[in-house]
């Protein structure tokens, strides 16, 4: 049986002017694997927030589910930073085992 192989698609949802997006970028970049189809999305308007389930800057969705466990619970939409509450305290930008455990779920899919 010949199996296809779809790349992940991952996007980094942010607003102009987060600082975090810009500073993350990088570190999301060295964990993604070749195969892997970044995104970068800029939600420009608030009316856009809300359509997007958009929940601050920076956002990781890993083809189209967000990186952090309980996000799907949540519903403050906005143009707003986005502070991920981790086990070490607050952060800018979600910790890299959610986005390493997003990559693996959404490639066991594909498999």
């Amino acid at each position: 049986m010949a199996t296809t192989s779809q790349a992940v698609k991952v996007e980094l949802l942010y607003f102009e002017g987060c600082p975090n997006y810009q500073a993350y970028l990088p570190r999301l970049r060295a964990l993604l694997p070749e195969a892997a189809e970044l995104v970068l999305r800029e939600v420009p308007t608030d009316d856009d927030a809300q359509h997007t389930r958009f929940l601050g800057s920076p956002t990781v969705r890993v083809d189209g589910r967000d990186v952090e466990p309980d996000a799907a619970a949540r519903a403050e939409y906005g143009l707003q930073c986005r502070i991920y509450c981790i086990p070490s305290g607050w952060s800018g930008f979600p910790p890299d085992s959610w986005v390493l455990t997003a990559l693996q779920q959404a490639t066991a899919k594909v498999a």
